[in-house]
C-alpha cells in the first residue's frame, strides 16, 4: 500500500520512511502543505497519510480540513504524527478530520500497530465498494430485463437494442443469470402427436 509522509522536518521524514519501508510499505514523502496538497489531487493519490501539525504553506489542520471538505470518493486515511500533544490539541486534530493521532517521540510498535489499522479500514472501505458495484451491475441487468422487450409473434424471437433479431434464450441468456433445460409441454406434446409428419414418422418407425 502507498503511504504519504507528510513533515517538513527531514529527519522525521527519513525515520518514517525508512520504518513503513521495512514493513513493506511504497512510502513518498513531502517536505510541506503545498507538496502534499498537490500530490493528494493526483489520480493516484496515497490512501493513508502521515502528516505533521505544524508545516510552511498549509498546516496540518489546514490540510485535514481542506481534504475532508473535497468530494472524493475515497477519502485519504490520516494520522497525526506530531509533537502537539495535549488533550486540546488530539482533539482538533481530530475534529479537523484525522482519523488517528500519535504523538512524537512515537512508540515503535504502537506506530506499525496504529499504520496497520488504517490499512485494514482502508481495504474494507475498497472491498465494500466492490462489492456494491457488483450489486449495481446486477441491479442494471435485472433493469434492462424489466422494460417492454419487443418479441415477434410467429417466431418469438426478441429484437435488440442493435435492432437484430435472436431467439429468447440467447437473448436472456446474454442478460441475465437464467440457464434453460429444454422439454415440450402437454399442448405441443399432443400437436406433435397429431400432426403428418409424427404418423409418417411412426409408420416408419413400425415397419
Amino acid at each position: 500500500m502507498k503511504v504519504l509522509v507528510a513533515d517538513d522536518d527531514i529527519t522525521s521524514r527519513v525515520l518514517l520512511m525508512s520504518l513503513l519501508q521495512k514493513q513493506g510499505y511504497e512510502v513518498i514523502t513531502a517536505p510541506d502543505g503545498a507538496v502534499t496538497w498537490e500530490i493528494l489531487n493526483k489520480p493516484d493519490y496515497p490512501k493513508l497519510i502521515l502528516l505533521d501539525w505544524m508545516m510552511p504553506v498549509y498546516s496540518g489542520i489546514e490540510l485535514c480540513k481542506m481534504i475532508r471538505e473535497k468530494l472524493i470518493k475515497f477519502p485519504p486515511y490520516i494520522i497525526f504524527v506530531t509533537s502537539m500533544e495535549s488533550k486540546d490539541d488530539v482533539v482538533a486534530g481530530l475534529n479537523a478530520g484525522a482519523n488517528d493521532y500519535i504523538t512524537k517521540p512515537i512508540n515503535f510498535n504502537e506506530f506499525a500497530a496504529r499504520v496497520a489499522v488504517g490499512c485494514r479500514v482502508i481495504q474494507l472501505q475498497e472491498a465494500l465498494e466492490k462489492r456494491v458495484q457488483e450489486l449495481e451491475d446486477a441491479l442494471a441487468h435485472i433493469k434492462r430485463l424489466q422494460g417492454i422487450i419487443p418479441i415477434c409473434m410467429y417466431c418469438h424471437k426478441i429484437r435488440t437494442d442493435q435492432k437484430s433479431w435472436e431467439q429468447l434464450e440467447k437473448y436472456v441468456s446474454e442478460h441475465s443469470e437464467a440457464v434453460f433445460s429444454h422439454g415440450i409441454c402437454p399442448d405441443c406434446m399432443k400437436k406433435m402427436m397429431e400432426s403428418e409428419e409424427f404418423k409418417k414418422l411412426k409408420e416408419g418407425t413400425d415397419v
